[in-house]
């Protein structure tokens, strides 16, 4: 019969102590290095660019009407150029960061 896994971890610790072997360090005594925070935010991007275009999707799929539609409604709202320029980066910024950081990677 199978031991069960509060036994099989049991097991393992009662051999680790015995063993003296050292535990694997934790994330928060690593040095931060740039490529270190540039893979991060290589996912993060991935991630975000991933949901972005499923949300997208959903929407065209399940909104009414046609995206033109939308358009105008959020262009009715005569939004301050700060405010444009800063949803235009919100939206560009995943994008490239991307793109080159997986060149980069690429290369």
């Amino acid at each position: 019969m199978g031991t069960t896994a509060k036994e099989e971890m049991a097991r393992f610790w009662e051999k680790n102590t015995k063993s003296n072997r050292p535990l694997s360090p934790h994330v928060t005594i690593y040095k931060w290095s740039l490529p270190m925070a540039m893979s991060i935010t290589h996912r993060g991007t991935g991630v975000v660019l991933s949901l972005g275009v499923s949300l997208f999707s959903l929407a065209a799929l399940l909104l009414p009407e046609q995206f033109p539609h939308y358009l105008a409604m959020v262009k009715s709202l005569s939004l301050g150029p700060a405010l444009v320029y800063s949803a235009k980066f919100a939206l560009a910024f995943p994008f490239s960061y991307h793109t080159w950081n997986g060149v980069r990677h690429l290369v």
